[in-house]
């Protein structure tokens, strides 16, 4: 849908949002739900696979080892994600169990079960033999235990944000795709949005590019988001049964090492491969020029991890994608306002997606009525700007 910008300098919509991808779908669904007039802007035509949203399942866990401040906020995710699945007819949400994989004192474990006392999250610490007995796919070493916990599975990014702005569409949204944003800015009593040559105006705006939030979009963010490629891939089992959603809960391993390094993987989606990918910090990208062709070293990592951790999976892998991760510095999320009128969705640093539409209905309350009643202190863009003042002084 082509939405002409209004020539006679009044409002287009109460609400632009820009980019459509997690955070995005999730936002305009939310605000539209909420009666909003909204338009909503992508350079590409989402769902896809050119960004950070993709690849047929995500993690979505609560027993958080980022921080127990998630916990909250993930644990109403699950209800919205139930909520979008009432109102689409889609299945986007598989529940699984999660095992958090490493040594005792490693990052995933510990905080996983910080975050399991602090919030009473039920859980079970499993040594490697009794993790070999329950899930016999995995092989833990030396002296790696695991955190299992019931509430936990995957969601299907592609579905899921097919049907946020299938909803939005039907409650009234435009939608704008094949138009890269060229600049979001204040304009009094508003903002406007300049794409290809045109002007959108709106009451509000809110920026949620993923790769692109760091091409100058907005002024006024004082922090650097980092750009990196990250690689999926698929094997095949040779007992399938080991890998079925009942049987195999999806799963973080801490694996340690300079500079760190965490596998990740699922069950089988699609009933004969199974994803999984080693997460590293890679040097920063473009995302206009990355490489998204899968190369030996792709290859060669997952396979190497898949030998050792699970070795059920044939190691030759069948097929491979890149996604891209954009990353804050201090890799939590970046949500709130950066200048009047302009609420900036950033930084979800590979662990954002299963907050989507707690995230979006963030944005909707920070878009319509300038507060939200959750707890997002701790991603104040302004966090950034204040350590470098201090810094400075």
């Amino acid at each position: 849908m082509q939405v002409p910008p209004n020539m006679d300098g009044s409002f287009d919509a109460d609400v632009l949002v820009v980019g459509l991808g997690a955070m995005g779908s999730m936002a305009l669904w939310r605000l539209a739900r909420r009666g909003a007039r909204v338009v909503g802007f992508d350079r590409f035509e989402p769902p896809h696979a050119l960004g950070s949203s993709h690849g047929e399942s995500r993690i979505i866990r609560t027993a958080y080892y980022e921080g127990p401040g998630y916990v909250p906020l993930v644990r109403e995710a699950f209800g919205l994600w139930r909520e979008l699945e009432a109102e689409s007819g889609d299945t986007i949400l598989t529940m699984t169990g999660a095992l958090m994989i490493g040594s005792p004192s490693s990052d995933v474990v510990a905080g996983a079960l910080a975050s399991a006392k602090e919030h009473g999250l039920e859980h079970e610490v499993l040594d490697g033999t009794q993790v070999g007995r329950r899930f016999a796919r995995h092989r833990l070493v030396d002296d790696e235990v695991a955190v299992y916990e019931e509430a936990a599975g995957f969601v299907r990014p592609e579905a899921g944000i097919a049907a946020a702005l299938g909803r939005a569409r039907a409650l009234g949204a435009g939608i704008v795709t094949g138009l890269p944003v060229e600049h979001v800015e204040p304009i009094a009593g508003g903002v406007q949005v300049r794409a290809a040559g045109r002007t959108w105006r709106g009451r509000h705006a809110v920026v949620c590019a993923g790769a692109w939030n760091s091409a100058g979009l907005v002024d006024g963010l004082d922090m650097k988001l980092e750009v990196t490629r990250q690689c999926m891939v698929w094997f095949r089992p040779r007992t399938p049964a080991l890998h079925s959603p009942e049987a195999a809960p999806v799963f973080v391993h801490d694996i340690g090492g300079s500079p760190a390094l965490f596998g990740y993987g699922f069950p089988s989606v699609d009933g004969e491969t199974v994803k999984v990918g080693v997460s590293a910090r890679t040097a920063p990208q473009n995302p206009d020029t990355i490489d998204r062709a899968i190369n030996k070293a792709d290859l060669d990592t997952a396979a190497g991890y898949v030998r050792t951790a699970l070795p059920d999976l044939d190691p030759t892998p069948v097929r491979a994608v890149v996604c891209l991760q954009e990353n804050s510095p201090d890799r939590h999320f970046v949500v709130g306002a950066v200048a009047p009128g302009i609420t900036v969705l950033a930084g979800f640093s590979g662990h954002g997606f299963k907050f989507a539409p707690v995230i979006g209905d963030i944005a909707a309350d920070l878009a319509l009525e300038g507060t939200t009643s959750r707890s997002i202190e701790p991603f104040s863009p302004q966090r950034f700007a204040h350590k470098v003042r201090g810094s400075r002084a």
